[in-house]
């Protein structure tokens, strides 16, 4: 599935194991992208950004939480599982088009 808000600035494809959130600039170039997928502890997002590289999440959907705050909150988490990433990337991103999906796979093999 894939879903395009009305200003063009963010496009998000969803699977059963994986999501991608691609952040487009004004110009449509790619301004950042997310990856979340799950663990068996949880939810985990990688996120890219240029200039920054990656950063490794968890996932805390607030859902557990006594305030009832269900907002997701993103914390620090430890070491990225770069060759599941890839695997798993290049197994669910066939259908993207192939500038997007070999820009993404490229900065995954690259790790920044």
């Amino acid at each position: 599935m894939v879903r395009q808000e009305k200003a063009g600035r963010r496009r998000w494809f969803e699977d059963a194991e994986l999501e991608l959130v691609v952040w487009h600039d004004e110009a449509g170039a790619v301004a950042g992208f997310q990856l979340i997928y799950w663990q068996k502890d949880g939810e985990r997002a990688l996120t890219w950004r240029p200039g920054a590289g990656f950063s490794h999440s968890r996932v805390d959907s607030g859902s557990n939480s006594p305030l009832k705050n269900e907002s997701p909150i993103l914390h620090p988490d430890g070491v990225v599982p770069w060759h599941q990433m890839e695997s798993l990337f290049q197994d669910k991103s066939a259908a993207l088009e192939a500038p997007l999906r070999e820009m993404v796979l490229a900065r995954l093999k690259a790790r920044k």
